[in-house]
């Protein structure tokens, strides 16, 4: 009989090794996924046996019984996360489990474009699949009071980035991050913008970045181009600014300007109005900002275009007119 229970343990020794060695193994050795990397989808509320069939369903997994085992084994079963994953070709289950258990799913990214409007932000976020659509039948003011925001225009308030979230984040979520990044960036740039400048307040500035940011086409240039617009301002000129009457011609615009359109008023027609617009045109990236807060000292008045996205500058009237007399007219023969 002694030997019998001796037997019998010596077997059951020697199967649990084995058995051991090989859930060891197992886990240890790579997947080579095909191909080289696979997407990979875990449902909410999620038990193990659920997410070893939904893995083995997807491909990652030949049967669900050993990733199981070695998850138990491990004490990990009860830590697992839903979301979606990347998982590189050579993963071992043990890397799974752990990508698992530490939640590292594969982050979704939508990039807000310096110089691109609200109109546009909006339809990169409808566009956006990974994104939990929300404000489709929202108006823009009342996108404006959810934000806490005392403008209900939102033109120019949302940060230009890459803003990097979960799957199936709502696009509630990332307008809070883009208009909160704004807001904490402007008002950093604010307390410490230039000396006598002619604004009233932070949106004014923003204001004037967002028209640096339309009408430079060379980063360097941009405080030179703010420095300008300050001047005129100081002195009652008008703006004259291309990128507002366009802006303010909405959907009118066909890509050309003519000068019926310079001519037309509306609130953002620099040409017929003086002062700023109502209202950003776009959103400003911090470059513009910073050249709108702290714009180049300079007595020009002038620029024009070169057609190579530079311009020259001119202090009066006639520097101007000979410029563009050498620049444009000669460019359009």
């Amino acid at each position: 009989m002694i030997r019998r229970i001796k037997n019998w343990l010596w077997l059951s020794f020697l199967f649990a090794s084995i058995l051991l060695a090989g859930l060891v193994y197992y886990s240890t050795s790579p997947l080579k996924l095909q191909p080289n990397s696979q997407e990979i989808s875990i449902q909410a509320n999620s038990g193990l046996k659920s997410i070893a069939k939904q893995l083995v369903n997807q491909g990652v997994l030949n049967d669900p019984w050993r990733f199981i085992l070695i998850a138990k084994l491990l004490n990990k079963e009860a830590y697992l996360q839903a979301g979606d994953y990347t998982l590189n070709k050579n993963v071992t289950p043990y890397q799974l489990l752990l990508s698992l258990n530490h939640g590292k799913t594969t982050q979704a990214s939508i990039t807000f474009i310096e110089g691109h409007n609200f109109f546009q932000l909006q339809e990169k976020i409808r566009k956006n699949d990974a994104l939990k659509q929300t404000l489709s039948n929202v108006s823009e003011a009342e996108i404006m009071r959810s934000l806490n925001s005392q403008y209900s225009v939102a033109e120019g308030l949302f940060f230009p980035d890459t803003f990097y979230f979960d799957r199936n984040t709502s696009d509630a979520a990332i307008l809070q991050r883009s208009y909160s990044s704004m807001q904490t960036k402007l008002a950093k740039a604010w307390e410490r913008r230039g000396a006598n400048l002619p604004y009233e307040n932070s949106y004014q500035a923003l204001i004037m970045a967002s028209i640096v940011e339309k009408e430079t086409g060379k980063a360097s240039e941009r405080a030179m181009i703010a420095g300008v617009f300050i001047n005129r301002l100081r002195i009652g000129m008008r703006l004259q600014t291309d990128p507002t009457v366009i802006y303010g011609m909405g959907r009118q615009y066909d890509g050309n300007i003519r000068k019926k359109d310079l001519l037309s008023d509306t609130p953002y027609n620099t040409y017929t109005r003086a002062g700023l617009p109502p209202s950003p045109i776009a959103m400003p990236g911090l470059a513009s900002i910073e050249a709108a807060l702290h714009p180049a000292k300079t007595k020009a008045l002038y620029f024009v275009g070169k057609g190579d996205g530079s311009h020259v500058f001119s202090n009066n009237l006639t520097e101007h007119n000979a410029a563009v007399i050498n620049y444009q007219l000669k460019n359009n023969k």
